[in-house]
């Protein structure tokens, strides 16, 4: 059956764009940088408790809560180095800082494989888009260092939108931005809940990137991506 697309929305992190190495090793790098020993293992472990706890306890970057995601950040990093063992406060502050700034730039991002031609491709064939994204507002700024700013026509954060992926409200926001119908669009991520599962609640259409993980639910093979270039040959019939 034929797809009627006009809009395709996007998720970022591990869908176009990932980290070039483990949180634990950039932010041991940063504290050798500052004169400071922490086992880079250590401080991934202390970053994923840290992190759970965090989006526990302040959902979507403590929006609502009185928090900004500047601040949800700041705390993380700093508690992330604390359960590692680093007890110098000023040290601490002048870290966070400096990991805050670092993580916009596209010295912490790589493009996934077929991401910038895959995109372009789409743009071409005259699709709208648009990123739905559970990101912080520094998106704007990352997507721009890593030259795809220009492909989308709105870049959605769950921070803006005041809800995160699988609320389907920030579906809802992003058909309304890009003048869409639900069956009329397809959102492309790389987390089955989150993205696949979400979208589809949603009414859209959704494409599940699945990078060499064969596990996880069952999806239709003619919705999942082995690679993005393989989006192509899913929406151009």
């Amino acid at each position: 059956a034929m797809l009627r697309l006009r809009l395709l929305t996007w998720d970022v992190k591990d869908t176009l764009l990932r980290l070039r190495q483990p949180v634990g090793q950039s932010y041991a790098a940063e504290a050798r940088a500052q004169g400071l020993q922490v086992q880079p293992e250590a401080l991934g472990r202390s970053f994923r408790e840290v992190y759970g706890a965090q989006s526990r306890r302040f959902p979507n970057y403590g929006h609502g809560q009185g928090l900004s995601s500047r601040q949800w950040w700041l705390d993380v990093v700093k508690q992330s180095f604390r359960l590692s063992g680093v007890r110098d406060e000023a040290a601490l502050t002048k870290l966070a800082e400096k990991l805050y700034r670092d993580y916009c730039s596209s010295h912490n991002w790589e493009m996934l494989p077929g991401a910038a031609e895959t995109l372009s491709r789409c743009r071409q064939l005259g699709f709208r888009m648009g990123v739905v994204s559970n990101f912080d507002s520094r998106l704007e700024v990352i997507l721009s260092q890593c030259n795809l700013r220009h492909h989308f026509e709105f870049v959605l954060t769950s921070e803006a939108a005041g809800f995160a992926k699988p609320d389907r409200r920030i579906f809802e926001q992003a058909l309304r931005l890009g003048g869409a119908r639900p069956e009329q669009a397809a959102h492309i991520g790389d987390d089955y809940s989150r993205d696949y599962r979400a979208a589809r609640a949603a009414g859209m259409h959704s494409f599940l990137l699945r990078a060499g993980q064969g596990e996880g639910p069952q999806v239709p093979p003619e919705h999942v991506l082995p690679t993005l270039s393989h989006l192509l040959a899913r929406i151009e019939k």
